[in-house]
């Protein structure tokens, strides 16, 4: 993978499996979290060092509220944690990190450590880490056309490109290549608009046993197909 335009500019990961890989593995779930986002990490730097430009990860998603009250407490610690274990780290690397969703329903702590992130990694560009939190593909577009509305815009203003730039976080491109692990093959939601013309890669693997071989391998998939974009 030697030529760099074959390299995806912007790559979306789906990590399903962690309840499951812990269960296997006879520990409890919050382990499961624990060690995926350790994955994460790995995965975050060996694809910035491949070349990828955009790395989403779907870490929380609006429906995940749902969960047991303890589960959700956990995931609401760990995403504060793993930000006050990782940022100096990320930063040393010149990656820059946002976090993209819903901030309404999320605790204050969270918000906070979300804001302190995005404030020190801002000036990066080694590479954009985004952390879908809180989010959910429909609530993006609605939140979008609730936006459009609100700036006053008529029916016949609405544009593609009034869509996009109403999106949570514009700058950030479409999806070339989304991986989902554990065996699922559907994308539940992840950057609908985003990911209309994504390539598909779905693995059996659960998210805290996937390596960075595996990225790879995915990668070289990517390389050897043809995308048509519709056509």
């Amino acid at each position: 993978m030697s030529d760099n335009a074959a390299i995806p500019i912007h790559m979306g990961l789906v990590l399903d499996g962690n309840r499951r890989w812990a269960k296997q593995n006879g520990l409890p779930v919050v382990q499961g979290h624990r060690h995926g986002m350790d994955v994460l990490k790995d995965i975050s730097f060996h694809a910035f060092e491949r070349g990828v430009k955009y790395l989403s990860a779907f870490v929380f998603s609006t429906e995940n509220w749902q969960r047991a009250e303890e589960e959700v407490n956990y995931l609401m610690d760990l995403t504060v944690k793993a930000v006050e274990k990782y940022l100096d780290e990320f930063h040393e690397r010149g990656i820059k990190v946002i976090i993209m969703g819903r901030r309404s329903g999320v605790r204050q702590k969270v918000l906070d450590a979300i804001d302190r992130t995005e404030e020190k990694t801002k000036d990066n560009t080694g590479g954009t880490l985004v952390l879908c939190f809180n989010y959910g593909g429909r609530e993006e577009l609605v939140d979008a056309v609730q936006n459009i509305v609100a700036e006053g815009h008529s029916a016949s203003d609405v544009t593609l490109d009034t869509l996009w730039s109403s999106l949570y976080r514009p700058e950030i491109p479409d999806i070339d290549l989304l991986i989902r692990t554990s065996g699922e093959q559907r994308t539940s939601g992840f950057m609908l608009y985003r990911a209309a013309y994504a390539e598909l890669k779905f693995l059996d693997k659960l998210w805290p046993d996937f390596t960075t071989t595996d990225f790879d391998d995915c990668m070289k998939d990517y390389v050897n197909r043809e995308r048509r974009f519709g056509s």
